[in-house]
């Protein structure tokens, strides 16, 4: 469903991004997080890749009589469509989907343009089991890719270390 609607969405996403220069303490909370983001928004959107464009942080949206907060909102050009970032200082679990699900709906009945692409969510995790990911998005209809995030490079031994096991 998601390669239907948005057929380059594995072009313009990570599977995992490194947020080194953002200097988060471990353990950090999500309101951390989402502050050392904006502050260093022009790293964080070099981190993401061409053609997004910041929209805002607890970007509301208005549903019945209540209102919600999106983390970020971002649009990007290539796929013209809005992409909801939900960030998690935590490993991702099942039930974040729903509410990114949520705010999606709310985005493209509400804020989407009748030209524009439906919107896009990106559950942002501290860390992350494939496999619960995997089962967590088999029966999701909403364009929705789970990524996580590091605050700090592997050290540099491991590297070279992991490096010298893919030559050999």
């Amino acid at each position: 469903m998601v390669r239907e609607i948005h057929p380059d969405i594995k072009n313009s996403f990570k599977d995992s991004y490194v947020f080194e220069f953002l200097g988060l303490p471990d353990p950090h909370t999500e309101s951390d997080l989402q502050k050392g983001l904006i502050n260093q928004m022009k790293n964080f959107i070099l981190e993401l890749g061409k053609d997004f464009l910041f929209m805002g942080e607890e970007y509301r949206v208005q549903v019945g009589n209540s209102d919600f907060y999106i983390d970020l909102l971002f649009y990007h050009r290539g796929l013209q469509c809005l992409i909801a970032f939900e960030l998690k200082a935590d490993k991702f679990k099942p039930e974040h989907l729903g509410q990114l699900n949520f705010y999606l709906e709310a985005l493209d009945r509400d804020v989407k343009r009748p030209n524009e692409n439906p919107s896009i969510g990106i559950l942002l995790c501290k860390d992350k089991d494939n496999e619960i990911v995997e089962y967590a998005l088999s029966r999701s209809l909403s364009p929705t890719l789970v990524s996580e995030y590091q605050t700090q490079l592997p050290d540099k031994k491991l590297l070279q270390m992991k490096l010298r096991e893919l030559i050999d």
